[in-house]
């Protein structure tokens, strides 16, 4: 029997690397693999929608969804999971050191729906308590001028948002022009160590950690989406897939964990297993909607509060039935 051709783009993670490379193999399908930078995928495929599977954006596919359009079907693979306190960068000796001092500034971020801003801004209303209308929010590229706004936003009407398109976020924090920047990718000062750029929160791990240990929010950035009218004709291939990563997941994890040898360029690798393991569980990078419903619920709660997305989006909306409970085998 022939194998269902099917084009699928997602980034380089090592623990969809077996996936990619054919080390491991999802029953049914013959996939043509193409491994590209996030942004240029969730571009392509929101835009134009050029492949048939896709690693797609929490906040961005929330926010269509919500506004009807329901394009692509989300299957419970989480390729890409960041905790945010990290993403908050200031000037140094601005005066601007803790978290709840932004409160009445200006803060830039490179667009509202953008994933990490979503779980950021969040923790800023809840754990903080600055509403959302305490911060005069300002977008523009974070790196590279040009970027604009590319999803109808319904902001609460006391919402201050201005685009400064012609600007850099990494610019205007640097000249003054605003207080601070959100964003997932880091501004290019701060890459190239210069001493005026610092994170305002330099120690995130122990925030980060202490922030998970209280609400059980593991931030979830990206998931993988099918072609709506694919899946309806084909609908077994989101098990399929779904089972595919995560053998390719459980491979990389056995990795890490490898004592003998170092599969990662990084000390320690299996010790940083072990502690993941103590605060996350023996699955510590999990699949799957019941695992991870606690950080799913809360981050559909922000994107309505928030005017990402238009109405709220129910969890049980958003994944098909056949994946919200696979069977282990």
């Amino acid at each position: 029997m022939s194998k269902l051709q099917v084009s699928l783009a997602i980034s380089d993670y090592d623990h969809v690397r077996d996936f990619v490379y054919g080390r491991v193999t999802a029953e049914g399908l013959d996939i043509n693999f193409q491994v590209l930078p996030t942004p240029e995928i969730f571009d392509r495929a929101t835009r134009d929608q050029e492949w048939d599977v896709c690693e797609m954006s929490l906040g961005k596919w929330t926010g269509m969804f919500s506004q009807g359009d329901d394009s692509l079907v989300p299957i419970p693979v989480f390729p890409s999971r960041v905790f945010r306190h990290s993403a908050l960068y200031v000037k140094k000796d601005s005066g601007v050191d803790t978290l709840d001092k932004l409160r009445g500034r200006r803060v830039g971020d490179p667009d509202f729906a953008h994933t990490a801003g979503i779980y950021a801004r969040g923790f800023l209303m809840h754990d903080v308590g600055i509403k959302l209308e305490e911060i005069e929010w300002v977008q523009a590229g974070t790196n590279k001028p040009g970027r604009h706004e590319n999803l109808e936003l319904n902001l609460p009407a006391a919402v201050k948002r201005v685009s400064v398109p012609d600007k850099t976020l990494d610019g205007m924090l640097l000249a003054g022009e605003i207080d601070a920047i959100l964003s997932a990718i880091p501004p290019k000062s701060f890459i190239a160590g210069n001493p005026n750029m610092v994170r305002l929160v330099p120690n995130h791990i122990e925030v980060e950690t202490e922030y998970f240990n209280r609400t059980g929010i593991f931030p979830i950035m990206h998931f993988v989406a099918i072609k709506r009218a694919l899946f309806e004709r084909n609908p077994w291939m989101a098990v399929n897939l779904y089972r595919a990563f995560e053998e390719a997941k459980d491979r990389s994890i056995a990795r890490i964990k490898n004592m003998m040898i170092s599969h990662l360029p990084l000390p320690w690798n299996p010790d940083n297993a072990r502690r993941a393991t103590a605060m996350f569980g023996a699955d510590f990078w999990p699949y799957g909607v019941e695992p991870n419903r606690k950080t799913l619920e809360a981050f559909l709660n922000f994107t309505y509060e928030q005017g990402v997305a238009h109405r709220k989006v129910k969890l049980d909306e958003v994944f098909p039935p056949s994946v919200q409970h696979i069977l282990k085998v």
